[in-house]
């Protein structure tokens, strides 16, 4: 994959906590350590304080890793100002920071532990005689209010007449006159600054996409992990239970297959539709379970005579994944939708085959995608909404065993029942590759379809093995 050319895929603009949490741990996954990422972080951050040329500068740190970036810029700034760093005690709660903190008890600079209000307010003349406040307290793990010791630095910090530069987010109350953002704006106003993470990392999906998967409560009952309907069947009998098999393991609680074919699976719920194949005279028996469920998975094995069926599943469905016999012309559109087209699936779509070349492939999916989340199965899988563009590498030339695209399917009705849709695409498609990966790897070419299904938890809840 040509790396360089992907620029043109790079979101701009602001770039929301969450995501760019999963960009950083894509990073990581990659090779570029957090330590790494701080290093980049507080040089760039005390670079931006140099351009105000102070003699007295005051930096205030938290526990996390914005307070050891705040640790590093004050080892940067040693030698061009007097640097002074106030810090919570008991002492960081990261192993970055904390290593941070080490390395500052072997430089030029004065530290000052604060357990409470009182302690700050002893540091007076600190604020009032620094030129220039650095604010690496909170960034953006904040949440809540700002507790003491901190909000004191906070009331003390707007007193002085120090020009205040905050660290990628200001903290909650603070005056801060610049914002050093750290790869990409996370409020407005801000100035992003590079701190050298790969391009990969954002344009490619990954494991740090896992980290937007909602947690489950402890509190969770039956039906909290969503509920699924898979609409297929008739021609091809086993592609619907595939595909429902498929959404179970990756965490809906439950799933109900609606099919003219009955394969016994207990853990399945079936709800038959006589006849040799879904027609107009199911539909009625069919929206009854559309209106229930959270998310409809419609067409695995479906075959050719159904699409007005799929049509009205379309029209009263919130969200929907459609794939295979589905995707014919007149597209359907749920109020929320996911296609997930083969590449002659795509010609049928739009009457244009996507184009060998990965950047004009990408276009091409970008462009059809007006309707909505458009996920292009292929060595590499390209994901788009009309906006943003991400390419999914996991998988392996074995998955080109039938059924494979099946479960696909079933994994992205399962996290469509708690995640947007593009999101959902993405790490669908991730999970999809590294269980194929997993199980090709004790079986190769004698793998098939259902042997993915006992690896998609572990792809999506257990961590997962970076692909290196």
């Amino acid at each position: 994959m040509m790396l360089d050319v992907m620029k043109e895929f790079l979101e701009t603009g602001q770039i929301s906590a969450a995501r760019m949490r999963a960009v950083e741990r894509n990073a990581m996954a990659l090779g570029l350590g957090s330590l790494q990422m701080m290093e980049s972080a507080g040089r760039s951050l005390a670079l931006a304080a140099q351009a105000h040329r102070p003699e007295r500068v005051l930096i205030l740190c938290g526990k996390g890793n914005n307070g050891g970036d705040g640790m590093v810029a004050a080892r940067s700034l040693q030698h061009q100002a007097e640097t002074a760093v106030i810090y919570p005690e008991p002492g960081p709660v990261t192993r970055e920071a904390a290593a941070q903190l080490h390395l500052l008890r072997h430089s030029a600079v004065s530290l000052h532990p604060v357990r409470c209000m009182q302690d700050v307010l002893a540091l007076r003349p600190l604020f009032a005689g620094a030129d220039l406040i650095i604010d690496a307290m909170l960034g953006t793990g904040a949440s809540g209010s700002v507790r003491e010791p901190l909000a004191a630095c906070v009331d003390l910090a707007n007193e002085s007449t120090a020009i205040i530069l905050a660290a990628d987010v200001p903290t909650p109350g603070i005056r801060a006159a610049r914002i050093c953002a750290f790869h990409r704006p996370k409020t407005e106003g801000a100035e992003a600054v590079d701190i050298g993470i790969p391009i990969e990392a954002e344009c490619c999906v990954g494991p740090g996409d896992l980290t937007l998967l909602p947690a489950r409560s402890a509190e969770a009952h039956k039906g909290a992990g969503g509920e699924v309907l898979v609409v297929g069947g008739g021609p091809y009998q086993g592609a619907p239970y595939l595909s429902a098999l498929a959404a179970l393991r990756a965490g809906a609680d439950i799933v109900r297959v609606a099919s003219p074919v009955m394969l016994p699976q207990p853990d399945l719920i079936y709800e038959r539709l006589p006849g040799d194949f879904i027609a107009e005279e199911h539909i009625e028996a069919i929206l009854r379970l559309v209106d229930r469920a959270d998310a409809v998975v419609c067409g695995i094995g479906l075959g050719e005579k159904s699409h007005s069926v799929v049509a009205a599943i379309a029209e009263n469905a919130e969200r929907a994944v459609f794939d295979a016999d589905a995707l014919r012309t007149p597209l359907p559109v749920a109020e929320e939708t996911i296609y997930t087209p083969h590449a002659g699936e795509f010609l049928r779509m739009t009457g244009t085959r996507p184009p060998d070349d990965l950047v004009l492939r990408g276009r091409a999916v970008k462009a059809a995608a007006t309707d909505g989340t458009i996920l292009l199965k292929g060595a590499t899988d390209i994901i788009s909404d009309g906006s943003r563009v991400r390419f999914n590498r996991t998988g392996t030339e074995v998955m080109t065993v039938g059924g494979t695209g099946d479960i696909l399917a079933g994994i992205i009705g399962a996290l469509f029942c708690h995640l947007p849709a593009f999101e959902a695409a993405c790490i669908a498609a991730y999970a999809n590759g590294r269980a194929g990966m997993a199980a090709a790897g004790s079986l190769g070419y004698g793998m098939i379809a259902s042997d993915l299904l006992m690896h998609i938890p572990g792809a999506l809840y257990g961590g997962g093995e970076d692909e290196g």
